[in-house]
């Protein structure tokens, strides 16, 4: 199986930093090849705008939805966004490591997402290719992710609410929107509290969820 995690975290020795290394040693262990894409060792640009299209079709107004589709039927994607594209086409897996900031993505993966997913290749406006008959239909994607806070805020009673709400969200409109299927998360609540005893289980469990996906 081929496996994609796009990771987005400053620190390389940071928890997300460990469990994205976890993640390549096991499930290479396990046989799967892996490939990583690293966001901010990349540099990876966060914003999409008008520079990702050096051959607009409409240089009087931007509308990126079009320009994309123009991109692809022309066959003048940069480069960049290009290499991730092909790394989307050969996983059958893709794993988001991350850590939540202000209840959702980092900027430069909400960026990968922006400037990756276009139209034309993750999903078709124009013939409908969406959900069902999503193009990336037949791969699976899972979140993996860190959060400041313990699990408790993140409840119905909590102050922050109840974060399935917001997950079952996003597993509907970034993974399902475009044909994929959404694999259970995998979270770390508040692992700053946490004994080293405690951290060292969540690793196991994270693990475990790995050799089984």
């Amino acid at each position: 199986m081929n496996v994609l995690i796009v990771y987005a975290h400053p620190e390389p020795e940071s928890l997300n930093g460990t469990l994205k290394e976890l993640a390549v040693d096991t499930l290479k262990k396990e046989g799967h090849q892996v490939q990583v894409s690293d966001l901010y060792a990349l540099k990876f640009k966060a914003v999409l705008d008008e520079t990702d299209f050096p051959e607009r079709m409409n240089r009087e107004l931007f509308n990126p939805i079009m320009e994309q589709l123009n991109s692809i039927e022309k066959d003048v994607i940069p480069q960049e966004i290009k290499q991730q594209m092909d790394k989307v086409l050969w996983a059958d897996v893709l794993i988001f490591q991350f850590p939540i900031w202000w209840s959702n993505f980092p900027a430069i993966l909400k960026g990968w997402f922006d400037r990756v997913f276009y139209n034309g290749f993750a999903f078709n406006l124009a013939d409908m290719q969406l959900y069902d008959n999503g193009p990336l239909k037949g791969k699976k994607a899972m979140f993996s992710f860190t959060t400041g806070a313990p699990r408790v805020l993140y409840t119905v009673e909590g102050p922050h609410g109840e974060i399935e709400q917001l997950l079952n969200y996003f597993h509907h409109v970034m993974f399902e929107f475009v044909g994929m299927e959404a694999l259970p998360y995998f979270g770390i609540f508040g692992p700053g509290d946490m004994s080293l005893k405690e951290r060292e289980a969540e690793l196991d469990r994270f693990q475990e969820i790995l050799k089984n996906i």
